[in-house]
């Protein structure tokens, strides 16, 4: 089986295609400047390009990871969540608190998907 490799940088690649799923790299906010919802949202925008990149989308994630820098903005982060989510196809989540690698993200964003 062929392994397909997304957008690479220069220490990762933002996705990984392999036996029909679809593995996010870490997701961070283009503009790191945002408050916790806006990076959601920006972090959501780049999901939605790399499934689309992929062929699929996110009514086929299957499980998602979410690492906040405080466990405080759960519910801004929360918002923009709700805001994207596909509510007939929800993928398994779960939410940590992490010391993330720039002190100015506040949220980043994991997750798997299969393809169609």
């Amino acid at each position: 089986m062929s392994i397909t490799r997304l957008d690479p940088e220069e220490r990762l690649t933002g996705a990984v295609i392999y036996n029909g799923l679809v593995h996010l790299a870490g997701q961070v906010a283009d503009d790191a400047s945002l408050d916790a919802e806006g990076q959601m949202a920006d972090i959501l925008r780049q999901v939605d390009a790399l499934l689309a990149k992929a062929g699929t989308d996110k009514s086929r994630l299957i499980s998602v990871q979410i690492f906040l820098a405080d466990m405080n903005d759960m519910a801004a982060m929360n918002r923009a969540w709700d805001a994207w989510l596909d509510r007939d196809n929800k993928p398994a989540r779960a939410t940590v608190e992490a010391k993330l690698a720039r002190p100015d993200w506040r949220v980043e964003l994991t997750g798997i998907a299969a393809l169609r």
